[in-house]
């Protein structure tokens, strides 16, 4: 294995949610730095559809205060779009239980059942007292195809933090009041909140950074297919040199740049 790859693979595995931060501000160049990196993620036809909102000091504050509040008196969350299917597969849920209740066991909020659930619903407010909130946001007519291009950023900019000694933790339940987070942040209608990131430099006293619920196995989720099926034939997807007199025109080079996924 080469250095870089080593450092790269460091990186990746380093990324995980923490939700306890030092109270210890981060520098607005350092997030200037992770943000650029990021916008080099891949779009289709360079679309580049990703928006992020960077929320620090009293507009934090003020934007904690309204989650709260909304939170206390018993509204309703209401996302923009749902982040998984009305009925999930059984290995899903299951997941979803056992990562749950580890947060919730080192947490200490375990042993108080509904209560401390809701108890931790409200501390994802508070975005885990981290110094920085992130708002992630697409046009409000997005397409399927645009998530994954800002889960191309997003997932960037999480790396580029850990590399740089910080940690975060994406909230979906956040974007649950994303009314709030327009009227705070100055958004219209035609925004889609698609997350929120909190962002700081995690406590490393916490109990709950060393939480990491446990990764698939690859076998798990990947499949490799090195030989053609039996009904395969070369013939049938029109294998080997054209005929004479037959070759494609070539295609425009700027026309094929505007169809590439950079």
């Amino acid at each position: 294995m080469t250095k870089r790859w080593k450092q790269f693979e460091a990186v990746v595995t380093s990324r995980h949610c923490k939700r306890a931060y030092l109270d210890q501000p981060v520098p607005r160049a350092l997030l200037t730095d992770v943000l650029t990196a990021a916008g080099q993620a891949p779009s289709t036809r360079n679309g580049q559809p990703w928006r992020v909102s960077v929320v620090t000091g009293d507009a934090r504050a003020a934007l904690v205060g309204r989650l709260c509040a909304e939170f206390d008196r018993g509204t309703a969350p209401a996302p923009d779009y749902p982040n998984r299917p009305r009925t999930p597969d059984s290995l899903t849920e299951q997941r979803a239980r056992l990562a749950l209740a580890g947060v919730l066991r080192v947490l200490g909020l375990a042993q108080q059942g509904a209560a401390g659930r809701r108890a931790h619903l409200r501390l994802n407010l508070t975005f885990y007292g981290a110094p920085v909130a992130m708002v992630f946001h697409l046009p409000a007519d997005a397409v399927p195809g645009a998530f994954l291009e800002m889960g191309f950023f997003l997932q960037n900019v999480m790396l580029g933090l850990v590399a740089y000694g910080l940690g975060s933790c994406p909230q979906y339940s956040v974007a649950g009041y994303p009314q709030v987070l327009r009227e705070e942040l100055g958004l219209g209608v035609d925004r889609l909140i698609v997350c929120t990131l909190a962002v700081g430099y995690p406590d490393p006293a916490a109990d709950v950074n060393g939480f990491v619920p446990a990764r698939a196995a690859l076998a798990d989720y990947a499949r490799w297919h090195d030989q053609a099926p039996p009904s395969f034939t070369a013939a049938s997807c029109g294998a080997g040199e054209p005929a004479a007199g037959s070759r494609p025109a070539p295609v425009n080079a700027s026309s094929q740049s505007r169809e590439r996924t950079t």
